[in-house]
C-alpha cells in the first residue's frame, strides 16, 4: 500500500521526532457537503421573514432584520466553508511504539496521546456520505469516559488496517500490564 505524504505543517505542540500522516483529501468534500446542507437549512428558515415581508404577508417585520438574518447566515456559511480545507489539513495521526498520537485544530491546536495499553476497543464507522466517498471514522475507546479519540476521513482500507493493528497492539500491551 502506498503511504500518504506526511503532514508538512507543524504545530508548536507537535513532538519534533514524529511524522504525522494526513487524512484523506476526500474529507474536505464530505465536510463541505455537510456544512453547505446545514447552511442551506438555516438560510431557508431565516429567509422566511424576508419572503413574507417582501410578498406583503408580514408587513410589520423590520426590513433591516428581514435582510440582516439571511445576510449573517451567508457570511458565517462562507467563512466556515473557507476554513474547511485548513481544518482538514490540520488533522493527522502518528503510530509510535507505545501510543497513537492524534492532532487537529488550526486556531486551538490539540494533540491527543492514546496509549495502546489503555485501549479497550476500536470502532470503525461509515455514514452514508462517508460510504459514498470511501471514507471511514475510527473511534478509540479507553477506560476513561472523557476520551474522545477519533480520526475522521480515513480511506476505508487504511481504517481497516489501523483497526486491526491498534486492536492487536492494545491486546498485547494490556496483557503486559
Amino acid at each position: 500500500m502506498v503511504r500518504k505524504s506526511l503532514l508538512k505543517r507543524r504545530s508548536a505542540i507537535d513532538p519534533s521526532d514524529v511524522d504525522f500522516l494526513p487524512v484523506s483529501e476526500k474529507l474536505i468534500a464530505a465536510r463541505l457537503i455537510e456544512k453547505t446542507g446545514g447552511a442551506l437549512v438555516f438560510l431557508a428558515l431565516l429567509s422566511l421573514p424576508l419572503i413574507l415581508a417582501t410578498t406583503g404577508v408580514w408587513m410589520g417585520f423590520p426590513a433591516w432584520l428581514a435582510w440582516g438574518l439571511p445576510s449573517v447566515v451567508l457570511v458565517i456559511a462562507v467563512w466556515t466553508l473557507v476554513l474547511v480545507p485548513r481544518q482538514v489539513h490540520a488533522i493527522g495521526y502518528a503510530e509510535r511504539n507505545e501510543d497513537l498520537l492524534i492532532r487537529g485544530g488550526i486556531m486551538f491546536h490539540k494533540l491527543m496521546v492514546v496509549p495502546y495499553g489503555r485501549m479497550q476497543y476500536v470502532d470503525v464507522t461509515m455514514g452514508p456520505l462517508e460510504r459514498m466517498l470511501g471514507l471511514s471514522t475510527i473511534h478509540l475507546h479507553t477506560a476513561s469516559t472523557g476520551t474522545n479519540a477519533l480520526i475522521n476521513g480515513l480511506p476505508a482500507a487504511e481504517a481497516d488496517r489501523l483497526r486491526e493493528q491498534l486492536s492487536a497492539l492494545g491486546e498485547a500491551k494490556l496483557a503486559g500490564l
